[in-house]
């Protein structure tokens, strides 16, 4: 368990020295929006779960969907995910999901999830979730990091950092 932390952790440091030092003009300078994305169809995936599936980008075509990239390590990713799941369970019916993808060890998101008591669905990986999270606009690693999708699977809003209840629920809200 320590060998896989620290193999994320370097190759997430890897990841950040590549972006911020050798290729400096890609990274913003602070947490806040990408606006590069915004606008474009969503990237393509295929990433495991949580509890053993496979679950792909089209899987969430159809609803406006909220894509939350976090690890259990991550102080305001513990913060906002009880939040989310509370707006996930307030919009849900009127065609809302929140995909959480967890650069993590499968086994620590899952007691991570229930700890908090979080039930939506959740992808985790390492490598994987870094290119997937790289492809949605997040070149630093900043976690967490979220991506707001329309219907359509347009990527509309994303931020880096943590998300803010009163401005996420209004985006969420234009959307549905």
């Amino acid at each position: 368990m320590l060998l896989v932390a620290a193999g994320v952790l370097g190759v997430a440091g890897g990841w950040a020295f590549n972006t911020l030092v050798l290729n400096p003009s890609s990274a913003p300078a602070q947490p806040g929006e990408v606006h590069e994305l915004i606008g474009q169809r969503r990237p393509d995936f295929s990433l495991g779960s949580t509890t053993g599936e496979v679950l792909h980008a089209a899987d969430f075509d159809g609803q406006v969907w909220l894509i939350n990239f976090w690890a259990t390590w991550c102080k305001p990713c513990r913060e906002e995910m009880p939040m989310l799941s509370a707006l996930r369970e307030r919009l849900q019916s009127r065609g809302f999901e929140v995909l959480g993808i967890a650069l993590d060890d499968v086994q620590q998101a899952r007691e991570f999830l229930d700890e908090l008591d979080i039930d939506y669905p959740n992808a985790v990986g390492t490598v994987d979730v870094m290119a997937v999270s790289a492809a949605y606009g997040n070149r630093v690693g900043v976690l967490p990091y979220s991506v707001l999708l329309d219907r359509n699977g347009v990527i509309r809003w994303n931020v880096l950092g943590e998300v803010e209840e009163e401005e996420i629920t209004a985006l969420i809200e234009e959307l549905l």
